[in-house]
């Protein structure tokens, strides 16, 4: 999208494909997973394969993040994306190393807030993709955004 966006801007409907693809490597699912979540389906290849994942996954978390990321490239807020919570996060398909993560989020509403009348709470959904246009992640979550003319 590349402008700043504001409370005006979001209409409910509206869809925000990310600018780009990100592509998982071995070395970052373990790297992550040592430092945020280790668990063996995460960290060895071996005990991955024994595993319910029957091979090496990312963390659900490290989707999540890589989900943030592609958001905030395609989805410029001003003032940056401040979190305002997270309704629901379900993890649907393992991410492997090689997949290529995209991004597809849906504005569901833009409302103003009563208490900050200078501020809005944008809920949204968004969808992770993989290569295959599988989904393996999706979220819903609501962010604030600035009015534009308070």
């Amino acid at each position: 999208m590349g402008d700043e966006l504001y409370l005006e801007d979001f209409r409910p409907g509206m869809k925000i494909q990310s600018l780009r693809s990100y592509q998982v490597t071995v070395e970052e699912i373990k790297e992550f997973a040592a430092k945020y979540d280790p668990q063996p389906f995460h960290l060895d290849e071996a005990a991955a394969e024994k595993s319910f994942f029957k091979g090496l996954a990312a963390s659900g978390w490290m989707t999540a993040a890589i989900a943030m990321r592609l958001r905030v490239e395609s989805l410029t807020v001003a003032g940056g994306m401040v979190g305002a919570g997270v309704e629901e996060i379900r993890f649907t398909q393992p991410v492997r190393p090689g997949d290529w993560l995209h991004t597809e989020t849906e504005i569901f509403s833009a409302r103003r807030s009563v208490s900050r009348p200078e501020l809005g709470v944008v809920k949204s959904s968004t969808l992770v993709f993989n290569q295959r246009d599988e989904v393996v992640m999706r979220s819903v979550v609501s962010f604030i955004a600035p009015v534009k003319n308070p």
